[in-house]
């Protein structure tokens, strides 16, 4: 190609323009190696909508099995699929993460279809257990290639705009989703089941179009990297733990937010969707904008804080809508939504940043693993936790999750001046080691 892949693969400069029209709203990049990673985390995505939207349904209404037997499948199945976060995120550092990425998705590919042969909930275990497996372990080698393709000064802004392009996709895939639903019929819902393990055969095709990114070479007289390091840095935990929880916001608007908008805020059902709906065009438009600032840990750690000032104001706007008029509760839920997602964006751009700035250059893939490790808990004790605390405990739990939000945004800082107190020093020629996997 005659364009510059490594440039294309570096964010823009603040004063650039991308043109008007749809290029000027579109999460897809400039031609190059981040805008092939674009479209195939696009491909995958459109299928991550496609059977978030329909799983639930085909599994109950389709295959037979019961709500509560589904419920308990994914969240064991869940438990089980940390467990491959380090090992496949340590694997991305020793191999080239975009191939073994590829051979992932292929595999996901084939657990996607076995969802056609699901009739009993043992089977169903195993399918989901093994989904969920490759899905920890891909996000994993995931975050190892994304440092790849963006090198240190790009990779958040490279997180970011898949995080962009994510969001399309699930809407894109969810609307597609529709069709099978409004069928409600065996046909359609296989129909759904194959669309979602035929993007990943998609998704795969478009990574290998990416070049190889061998790990780094290193001195014959380096020592060899601990197994298990990452979850021996008690700093770099602490740091990724406090990120974790102000992640818990993120079950707050995908289950909290729409059960109290119909239960204590009075508004009607169909506002749920308008409160998604306006997180994930924000999203769109504005998570490469936010995401601006963050490479390096030091200006992340403040972007935390932000973030966790921001979510704790979200929470404040969610508890005054109890006991509102529909039309006063409606309008400050849809505000509260647009600060949540501003907070909700920085936070996940600062989590970028300090997981990456804080891991050794020859651990990337590894510590990624630890870090969504630590994200995955905090995902599997949300439902519970926030349940109790909001559903349950109405105006004062919302005042106590907001004020564990903005605590943990105020720390933040601090923790990470602490992890970098203990940082190697600059090699004897003043330049940190290149990142694994980074392209000459």
């Amino acid at each position: 190609m005659a364009v510059d892949e490594d440039a294309a693969a570096r964010p823009p400069s603040g004063n650039r323009r991308r043109g008007g029209g749809w290029a000027a709203v579109s999460p897809i990049p400039p031609p190059g190696r981040l805008r092939t990673l674009s479209l195939a985390t696009l491909a995958n995505t459109v299928g991550s909508g496609l059977w978030l939207a329909g799983a639930a349904l085909y599994l109950t209404r389709d295959v037979g099995l019961s709500a509560a037997s589904v419920g308990a499948g994914l969240t064991i199945a869940g438990l089980v699929g940390l467990t491959a976060s380090i090992p496949l995120g340590s694997l991305a550092d020793r191999r080239d993460p975009r191939t073994l990425r590829a051979v992932l998705q292929l595999c996901q590919a084939a657990v996607a279809a076995a969802y056609l042969l699901v009739g009993s909930f043992p089977v169903f275990l195993v399918v989901a257990g093994l989904d969920a497996l490759l899905t920890s372990g891909n996000l994993a080698v995931r975050a190892a290639l994304v440092a790849a393709v963006g090198g240190p000064d790009g990779r958040v802004h490279a997180f970011a705009t898949l995080r962009a392009v994510a969001n399309l996709g699930i809407a894109v895939g969810a609307g597609l989703a529709g069709f099978a639903l409004a069928a409600d019929t065996h046909l359609a819902y296989q129909v759904l089941v194959a669309g979602n393990a035929t993007t990943y055969l998609v998704s795969a095709a478009l990574l290998l179009r990416l070049p190889a990114y061998p790990p780094a070479p290193h001195p014959r007289t380096a020592a060899a990297p601990r197994r298990g390091r990452a979850l021996r840095d008690g700093r770099f935990l602490a740091v990724s733990g406090a990120s974790a929880v102000l992640a818990l916001h993120l079950t707050v608007l995908t289950l909290i937010v729409p059960l109290w908008t119909v239960t204590r805020a009075g508004a009607p059902p169909p506002v749920v969707s308008a409160v998604l709906l306006t997180n994930t065009v924000l999203t769109v438009l504005l998570a490469v904008r936010l995401s601006r600032g963050a490479d390096a840990a030091a200006p992340a750690a403040q972007k935390m804080r932000r973030a966790g000032l921001v979510l704790a104001a979200a929470m404040l706007l969610y508890a005054a809508t109890a006991g509102l008029p529909t039309a006063p509760a409606v309008a400050l839920l849809l505000v509260a939504t647009i600060v949540y997602t501003l907070g909700d964006l920085w936070h996940g751009a600062a989590g970028a940043g300090l997981a990456y700035d804080l891991a050794p250059p020859d651990a990337v893939g590894a510590y990624q693993g630890a870090d969504g490790l630590l994200a995955g808990l905090a995902r599997a004790v949300g439902p519970a936790l926030l349940t109790f605390a909001v559903l349950d405990g109405g105006v004062p739990g919302w005042l106590a999750v907001g004020a564990l939000f903005a605590g943990v945004g105020l720390a933040t800082p601090a923790l990470v001046r602490w992890a970098l107190a203990t940082r190697p020093a600059p090699d004897a020629e003043g330049a940190a080691p290149a990142p694994a996997g980074r392209a000459g």
